[in-house]
């Protein structure tokens, strides 16, 4: 073999190779996109008001780089409220009422990535049942959420929104879920239904948030590797 053959041949090669790497990592990522996906809790009675319609758009963003989306409901039904009766600690994994939708939401969560949790802002605070929803989901299965990412989005009329969207973070670091940011605090306003769609810089920063969610899902799926931890040293501070 002459050494023009040789170059010929050996570039060849290199060429099939680059493909096959090139496929591998398509089907890679295609199949990371198949995989990951993000439940939207709608903390509104209003299934399609104004915190649905933010919601939704953060859905739209996400389908469109290549994350799969749900959005839940709470409607009008009752939710409970956590009696700290400690039944979900003996190994139960959920709480121990199962008439509302707080087990249902516990087992999605399972095979979710991410999760974000809307609510409309009541007196400067987030829906009472989204509350309730949260406080039950993360004191009985705090396991299942553990390192997935998190944001909440608040939706009001006109003021009590930064109080409420703090109140609806709370509950992510003490869980070890990376918040999501976005360009601005998460909130959207409108009164009367589809005037959230209106607010122009409420509907961006429900995308960048969606934007981000997509890029910090990626980045953990190519390092999935979590940090060691230490063993919880708890303490009250009366002794």
């Amino acid at each position: 073999m002459d050494r023009r053959e040789f170059i010929k041949k050996a570039g060849i090669a290199a060429g099939a190779m680059m493909l096959t790497n090139s496929l591998e990592a398509f089907a890679t990522n295609t199949n990371e996109k198949n995989t990951m996906k993000v439940l939207l809790i709608n903390g509104s009675p209003r299934n399609n008001g104004n915190t649905f319609a933010a919601l939704n758009e953060a859905a739209k963003e996400l389908e469109k780089l290549g994350v799969e989306t749900e959005i839940v409901n709470i409607g009008t039904n009752p939710v409970r409220s956590c009696v700290a009766c400690n039944a979900c600690k003996g190994g139960l994994n959920k709480c121990i009422f199962d008439d509302d939708i707080c087990n249902d939401i516990i087992q999605k969560m399972e095979q979710l990535d991410g999760l974000v949790v809307g609510s409309p802002v009541y007196y400067g605070q987030p829906n009472g049942a989204v509350l309730s929803l949260m406080q039950r989901m993360f004191y009985s299965a705090s396991n299942k959420l553990e390192y997935k990412p998190a944001a909440g989005v608040c939706v009001c009329r006109r003021g009590g929104a930064t109080s409420a969207f703090q109140t609806l973070n709370m509950p992510f670091p003490m869980t070890n879920m990376p918040v999501v940011t976005s360009q601005y605090w998460n909130i959207v306003y409108g009164a009367s239904p589809g005037e959230a769609k209106l607010d122009r810089e409420g509907m961006q920063t429900m995308r960048s948030m969606a934007q981000n969610m997509a890029w910090m899902l990626k980045s953990i799926a190519a390092n999935p590797n979590k940090p060691e931890r230490e063993r919880p040293q708890g303490m009250n501070f009366i002794r």
